[in-house]
């Protein structure tokens, strides 16, 4: 199991990007959570596979359609926690 950190920044927030986060990792079938921060951004923290990850990875940097992505950080981390399902935080 793969786990991949990621921080959005842009204008993440009030445009369903948590929303549309959910639904993307739903039909990838990977889990995790996703939350809005108190900078702006908006964290997501995903687990599955390397090459399903990578496809989250690229959505993330163009988002929702009214989203405007302006930068994308990620880390790959170890995360012992086994999540069940993918949850908006």
């Amino acid at each position: 199991m793969n786990t991949l950190r990621v921080r959005v920044r842009g204008r993440v927030q009030g445009v369903g990007f948590r929303f549309a986060t959910y639904r993307e990792a739903e039909l990838l079938g990977l889990t995790g959570w996703v939350r809005n921060c108190y900078d702006g951004s908006v964290e997501a923290l995903f687990q599955g596979s390397r090459e399903l990850l990578d496809r989250m990875l690229e959505w993330c940097r163009e988002g929702p359609r009214f989203a405007r992505v302006e930068s994308v950080e990620h880390e790959w981390v170890d995360d012992p926690k086994d999540y069940r399902g993918f949850l908006i935080r």
